[in-house]
């Protein structure tokens, strides 16, 4: 959602429209990562790789890209536009849907063999809602309500083995309440018990859905988590 988001953003801008086409700006060759030196560099940077990363879900070509930095440049730098804004202008939010949409029914295609495999596992349960839950190591604690906050370590990865997201690997548990993550982590976690580690393969419709989660997870994607939760914690007073 936070791309259309987005792109609302842009369109609510004032539209204008030139008068006679402009010549196409040269995009000039962007500089390695490690010629940024200095503080300002590096933080221009990484605004241009989260603008980047928003755009991510529309499978642009390099063709595309290259039509994409000119336009961002021609704005940036207050030139006239080379398009008609007043009609071009209001076909960005049609085009990201259809992209968007093209990319997620493929993901969803290409993730049917998986889930089939995983609910096929020794031990794994396939639940009303999709997911594929599947006890690791059994807890004996007791299990959490939808309104507790849980301390967990968890390792999450698209079917291709990508790791997109880890507590394990950045040496932290995560806290948060069960009833403010994806439908599948809030299910998943009220089956499990303290002390307890779990597998769970979430399709996208009980994950982030189509639009996924820029720029790491693709509209479309199951996900695989491997959980561990190691506390309910107490309510603060």
């Amino acid at each position: 959602m936070r791309m259309i988001a987005v792109l609302s953003i842009l369109l609510a801008a004032p539209l204008w429209a030139a008068d006679a086409p402009s010549p196409a700006a040269v995009v000039e060759p962007v500089p390695a990562a490690s010629a940024f030196q200095t503080d300002e560099e590096k933080v221009l940077y990484a605004l241009g790789v989260s603008m980047g990363g928003r755009i991510g879900m529309l499978s642009l070509t390099p063709a595309d890209m290259k039509t994409v930095e000119i336009g961002f440049r021609d704005g940036a730098l207050g030139k006239e536009p080379q398009v008609e804004m007043n009609l071009w202008g209001p076909k960005i939010n049609e085009m990201a849907r259809t992209r968007v949409e093209a990319k997620a029914a493929k993901e969803k295609e290409d993730s049917k063999a998986s889930l089939e495999k995983a609910g096929k596992e020794k031990g794994a349960k396939v639940t009303a809602s999709g997911l594929i839950f599947k006890d690791v190591k059994a807890g004996k604690g007791a299990s959490p309500k939808p309104e507790d906050t849980v301390k967990v370590h968890y390792h999450g990865t698209l079917i291709s083995g990508k790791v997109f997201d880890s507590s394990v690997l950045r040496g932290e548990p995560a806290e948060f309440p069960v009833n403010r993550v994806v439908p599948c982590w809030t299910e998943a976690l009220q089956l499990m018990k303290v002390g307890g580690k779990a597998k769970l393969v979430c399709p996208s419709k009980i994950a982030y859905g189509d639009m996924g989660s820029p720029p790491d997870i693709p509209g479309g994607a199951t996900l695989i988590f491997e959980v561990e939760l190691l506390e309910i914690l107490k309510p603060q007073q």
